[in-house]
């Protein structure tokens, strides 16, 4: 398995981790490491830039890369196939940039006309990118047909104010790099939203049982944590007739009685003689997290606890099915 190195390596350990996917490596300047929960996977350190390759050609078999250097460099046939395109870290949007300088140029429309005005003099606009398959199908889906495009492995940013090129197309997260160096954002340059994704090679999880489980127990606990994010566990305790009396108090407003609805259990009170006390237990998402703590009041709750989840497993990973079925590899139980 291939994690990037620098860039997104700080990410990605601490995404693997969260995950319960430690990455254990004795020294931080070793390209070589282990995950202790997937019994049998070396993790190999690389340049982002070059996950994909790797994948592609077969020399590893799963990788965490830019969903931008993906997409940049997918074909057709490649051997490639995306597992999950979105980790949630590394957000970041492939953008056209011109000089501040160009007042009048608000939108993508005025780079067509600027293209064409530069035509009629005899010469093409020139844009710098590293992402020339992206940018070149971009300008065309936007009637921009004459251009050059420049490509650098330096900083694109310099590249208007030394007169290398008169656009750029490249990376931007905050912003701040762009508005450093003069330029701005167009309105409609945005050419892709971008952020960490999980490949695998087809062939080798096609063929190998082992390998195909492998990438199961990796995606069924990343899919879980994931899920986990957005839900939290709520308990109160109320007193009531019966269990089943308490769970219709709770149920009265069924958007904040959980999955499925509450669990009900009986507590057992310190002092002996406070009997008839019961443990309301729902798992509701974050964003309704004071409506059902009001709901569990309404319901008689004197205290409610909230609990962020660890995991939250659904009956399958779907994810996994998909790649199943992408494969053609049958269940074990089908």
């Amino acid at each position: 398995m291939a994690l990037p190195s620098k860039g997104m390596e700080e990410q990605t350990l601490d995404f693997l981790r969260s995950c319960g996917l430690r990455v254990s490596r004795t020294n931080p300047r070793q390209y070589r490491a282990t995950i202790p929960a997937l019994e049998g996977v070396e993790v190999l350190f690389q340049r982002a830039n070059d996950i994909f390759s790797k994948v592609d050609e077969g020399s590893v078999d799963l990788g965490i890369t830019g969903y931008d250097i993906v997409r940049e460099h997918r074909r057709e046939e490649d051997g490639t196939i995306m597992l999950l395109p979105a980790l949630g870290y590394g957000a970041c949007a492939l953008v056209l940039a011109v000089p501040e300088g160009w007042i009048d140029v608000t939108g993508v429309i005025d780079i067509a006309e600027i293209s064409a005005e530069l035509r009629s003099h005899g010469r093409d606009l020139r844009v710098a990118t590293k992402y020339p398959n992206l940018t070149r199908q971009f300008l065309f889906d936007h009637g921009i047909n004459y251009f050059t495009l420049v490509e650098s492995s330096g900083a694109l940013e310099a590249a208007p104010a030394l007169n290398a090129a008169d656009v750029i197309c490249d990376l931007v997260s905050s912003g701040v790099t762009l508005r450093e160096n003069r330029l701005k954002r167009i309105a409609g340059g945005t050419i892709l939203d971008s952020q960490a994704c999980l490949i695998g090679n087809r062939a080798a999880l096609a063929r190998c049982a082992d390998k195909l489980e492998i990438t199961r127990h990796l995606l069924e606990l990343v899919e879980a944590e994931m899920r986990s994010r957005e839900y939290l566990s709520l308990t109160g305790n109320m007193r009531g007739d019966s269990a089943a009396e308490v769970a219709r108090r709770v149920t009265s407003r069924a958007d904040v009685a959980g999955l499925r609805g509450p669990t009900i259990s009986q507590v057992y009170p310190k002092i002996g003689d406070e009997e008839g006390w019961f443990a309301a237990t729902v798992i509701v998402r974050s964003t309704l997290l004071l409506k059902a703590v009001d709901a569990l009041r309404r319901a008689g709750a004197g205290e409610v606890s909230a609990t962020p989840l660890r995991y939250m497993f659904e009956q399958k990973s779907w994810s996994f099915e998909a790649l199943r079925r992408h494969l053609n590899v049958r269940a074990e139980d089908e």
